[in-house]
């Protein structure tokens, strides 16, 4: 890749790397960060990477920067207090289903309530979830699953109940 394919990729891609990533992290400040740091890494190996894959190198390189900025802040923040992670979410319902659903969550073990936020709002695949939690995949699914279940019958509870 010579200096004038990297700065065309720089004015082809900076804002769809940047978008994916503050879609993903709701940071503006983290999302430039990292998008700086995968075309600071696709400056140094551009002798390596082939023109036609520089799209696929800066996505793949900011996503792995993403999940390792994101791990990092879990480590740093870490918490059993719902209240904290439920800013992050997304709901489109009103207040009171978000209250009822957030009740549900945190009666959830710590083990459920993990699964469920890495993998339903944090958007985590079953292997991620996996290594974070040092789980199989196939515990994770189960795991999953269970939490589902019993949130769908908490949920069908306070629904009857408020009938």
């Amino acid at each position: 890749m010579t200096d004038k394919d990297f700065n065309n990729c720089v004015d082809a891609y900076s804002d769809g790397v940047y978008r994916f990533i503050v879609k993903n992290l709701g940071h503006e400040a983290d999302a430039q960060d990292i998008v700086q740091s995968a075309f600071e890494k696709l400056w140094v190996n551009r002798a390596k990477v082939e023109t036609e894959k520089a799209k696929s190198y800066l996505f793949t390189i900011a996503y792995h920067q993403m999940i390792d900025h994101i791990r990092k802040d879990k480590r740093n923040n870490t918490t059993d207090n719902f209240e904290e992670v439920k800013s992050n979410v997304n709901i489109s319902a009103n207040g009171e289903l978000k209250q009822i659903l957030l009740k549900a969550i945190n009666e959830l073990n710590p083990t459920q309530k993990s699964l469920v936020l890495l993998k339903d709002y944090e958007g985590y695949s079953y292997q991620e979830i996996g290594e974070i939690m040092d789980l199989s995949e196939s515990q994770v699914k189960v795991y999953l699953h269970r939490a589902r279940l019993i949130l769908k019958e908490k949920l069908v509870h306070l629904e009857k109940m408020r009938a």
